[in-house]
């Protein structure tokens, strides 16, 4: 099983709604994604470790599906759609992404 995380960094005075993240964009995209996803969350960033610290990201969403090869199949044909969605909650650069192996402790 993979996670593929999106984050998207803290900016002073960016605009991004975590609101149409949770309950617009991350439905339509597990919706364009298809059978592929096998889950999905959002954090919504709210401190550092030092007191009155900004997060150092205002949001990570994180879909996991079976495999890498399962994720970039599912992606590509909805790839630009999905990323012309981006004007509508963030007014920021494209987030990075990172792909992650999940491994549970025991």
């Amino acid at each position: 099983m993979i996670k593929v995380s999106f984050l998207y960094p803290y900016r002073e005075n960016g605009r991004f709604d975590v609101d149409y993240y949770c309950d617009q964009h991350m439905p339509f995209a597990a919706a364009r994604l298809g059978e592929a996803v096998k889950g999905w969350s959002v954090d919504a960033g709210i401190a550092s470790v030092a007191p009155g610290s900004p997060p150092p990201y205002v949001a990570v969403g994180h879909v996991l599906f079976e495999s890498v090869e399962a994720f970039q199949k599912a992606l590509a044909p909805v790839a630009r759609e999905l990323q012309g969605d981006l004007v509508n909650y963030s007014d920021g650069p494209a987030p990075t992404i990172q792909i992650s192996e999940i491994r549970v402790s025991r």
